[in-house]
């Protein structure tokens, strides 16, 4: 008996809802040096993507971190560029964004989480809650994003557990729910409990470890004896009464809704309760839900599970291939089966792409991707079609709300040594501005372009890949401004302004206008003397 082409899409519909419902897409947070790219490696172990975690500390080995793929990242043993790694574990797929921790590069940890459908928090056992994880975790409440928190380093000195909860539940508005109970830290850790299993998870030092941490015992059993003496086992089983007794049992609504935040205890770099937030992550963490949108300019909803392939760039990278000058748009899908081969539309422009080569992402490493669907993140290598903030759906109707640019806080002039370079520094700069890390501004007149940053390290980065990737040496620096803002108004009002204030106008990688101030109180007079023109701090790519 056939079926009917209407139930042969229906059953295909559903097929695509199923795989959605299996994603679990979350992003890593923390300050710097809280562990947060070590943690990812464990993540990537315990979820048998890689055989062994490259050594963050050991930077003379041939192991290296998976996620800090560029040179100067694995040189200073930090994060400045968000990466996407994507496994198969117990029957779902996950797709890890791990983000730079670094203050000088949030604008790239902002733009990746509004690709996260969750977030794991790292906090430091003996620093808490830090000023940069503070702020991350304004964007994650802001975006509804629900929290795991993972405290690390518990086999160092860390706070008494019972102040960490309280940091939690003051600073960020969250009721901690604690899903394990530490025995100790530093010298004395011994494990953590289960406090919903009723089990002890042992925890050996490395001079005590052969084929990693001992089984779990049961709490009742003698077996404890082996692990701890009496005085451990009384302050454990007396520290675990008494945070249940205090604590708001975990409720997953709560969770989802952004109210509470589960907590595990543990030590990313000895492998230590990783196992558990992974578990943790694919219980609780939410499959993609659906994204608000604009459809010939009527808002909608898009759902995981409807037909159209739609998605949008959150992120865009040049030369992660250094032997090629590659440009990879990283789009987040949002609805449908996507398949190699697709054409989508870009909704501003409206061309079309033929998408014959989308990879799947491990860092730097990549795959052909065959399918994916809501919840993925594929890469699709582009030449400067692709812009991050970019709508791509078959129909190419469908807008999602933009990724916003903002206005930077340092500006710089760059110049290439061999004068002979300048065409070569002109291509260089807008590559790298196109991946939306720092802005790119030309002046109407002068030769030398202005580069604007969040932090001083960003130019430090860019100095560095100019010469590593493109080979030429540049210099930065001062420039005259303090204070860039992108000016909107009518045709003639920006005219007349532009033109009485020539020298201080440019254009930006879009070719938007833009005002370069030499303070904040100098933008301020002359926006009142000139009313109709508007100075604004951010920018939505049109």
């Amino acid at each position: 008996m056939s079926t009917s082409p209407a139930a042969e899409a229906a059953k295909s519909l559903s097929g695509v809802a199923a795989e959605a419902a299996r994603r679990r897409t979350f992003a890593i947070i923390s300050h710097p040096d809280a562990g947060k790219t070590t943690l990812t490696e464990h993540l990537l172990l315990a979820g048998g993507a890689i055989r062994a975690a490259g050594a963050v500390r050991a930077r003379g080995e041939n192991r290296r971190t998976r996620s800090d793929w560029m040179k100067i990242e694995r040189e200073r043993g930090i994060s400045v560029s968000a990466s996407v790694m994507t496994f198969d574990h117990d029957g779902k797929m996950f797709n890890l964004l791990d983000t730079p921790g670094h203050e000088d590069f949030s604008e790239d940890t902002y733009r990746t989480l509004t690709a996260a459908d969750a977030a794991v928090m790292v906090l430091d056992a003996a620093k808490g809650i830090e000023p940069q994880t503070l702020k991350l975790f304004e964007v994650c409440r802001l975006r509804d994003i629900p929290i795991v928190t993972f405290i690390n380093k518990m086999d160092r000195e860390a706070q008494d557990p019972f102040e960490l909860l309280d940091e939690i539940a003051s600073k960020l508005a969250l009721d901690p729910a604690p899903l394990y109970w530490p025995a100790g830290s530093g010298g004395r850790f011994k494990g953590m409990v289960d406090l919903r299993g009723q089990r002890f998870i042992p925890f050996s030092k490395p001079s005590e470890q052969q084929d990693g941490h001992p089984d779990p015992v049961p709490m009742g059993g003698n077996s404890l004896a082996a692990f701890l003496d009496e005085a451990e086992r009384a302050e454990m089983e007396e520290g675990a009464m008494l945070v249940q007794e205090a604590s708001k049992p975990f409720d997953p609504q709560a969770f989802l809704e952004g109210h509470m935040t589960p907590v595990i205890f543990g030590s990313a770099l000895r492998h230590f309760g990783v196992d558990e937030l992974l578990a943790v992550i694919g219980a609780y963490a939410p499959p993609p839900k659906a994204v608000a949108a604009t459809k010939n300019g009527a808002e909608t909803k898009v759902e995981p599970g409807d037909k159209e392939v739609t998605g949008f760039v959150f992120k865009v990278q040049a030369n992660m291939d250094p032997n090629h000058r590659d440009r990879i748009a990283f789009l987040k899908l949002c609805s449908g089966r996507f398949q190699r081969g697709m054409k989508l539309k870009v909704q501003n422009t409206g061309k079309q792409l033929s998408v014959n080569a989308p990879t799947m992402f491990f860092a730097s490493d990549r795959e052909l991707a065959e399918d994916a669907f809501a919840g993925d993140v594929i890469g699709i290598p582009n030449h400067g079609v692709l812009r991050v903030g970019d709508s791509l759906s078959e129909s190419g109707t469908l807008r999602f709300q933009g990724l916003p640019n903002f206005a930077p806080e340092i500006l710089q002039r760059v110049r290439v040594k061999d004068p002979l370079k300048a065409k070569h520094l002109k291509k260089a700069l807008e590559s790298l501005a196109e991946e939306g890390v720092t802005q790119l501004f030309r002046p109407t007149l002068g030769a030398d372009f202005i580069v604007g940053a969040v932090g001083q390290l960003q130019f430090e980065v860019m100095a560095d890949r100019l010469a590593n990737e493109y080979q030429l040496e540049v210099i930065f620096e001062p420039s005259p401004y303090a204070e860039a803002r992108w000016i909107i108004g009518e045709r003639a009002d920006l005219e007349d302004f532009a033109g009485k204030h020539r020298t201080a106008m440019a254009v930006d990688i879009d070719e938007q206008p833009v005002f370069l101030g030499k303070s904040a109180w100098e933008i301020g007079y002359v926006a009142e003397r000139f009313p109709k023109v508007r100075f604004d701090r951010s920018k939505e790519r049109a």
